[in-house]
């Protein structure tokens, strides 16, 4: 899928892909993202097989994830050059979020 529909497809991100390809900086399977993006929460987000596994497959479907290896029947994933650059896209939206949420609502803390 060419960046610019990739683009229109993922920006704004949802929580869960964010935290899907955020995740996947570094080789996991389907469990180890849950666990992780739980750990990453603080509890708040619990991911279930079925959402991640779901987004898993469009991710991959796109081109912003591949399968990095296969090993004892779990496919382990890793994101692409092009799912770094959705993943940098949606972090610059975000510290911009931050950023005027702090200057304009900091005293709401």
């Amino acid at each position: 899928m060419k960046r610019d529909k990739l683009i229109k497809a993922y920006a704004p991100m949802t929580e869960t892909a964010f935290y899907i390809l955020l995740s996947l900086l570094e080789p996991r399977h389907g469990y180890g993202i849950m666990k992780h993006v739980e750990e990453l929460t603080k509890g708040r987000i619990q991911l279930g097989s079925g959402t991640v596994y779901g987004t898993l497959t469009k991710m991959q479907r796109d081109g912003l994830i591949h399968v990095y290896s296969t090993k004892e029947r779990k496919k382990m994933y890793q994101i692409t050059v092009d799912g770094q650059h959705i993943l940098k896209i949606e972090m610059h939206r975000l510290s911009e979020l931050h950023s005027n949420a702090m200057k304009y609502g900091g005293d709401l803390l």
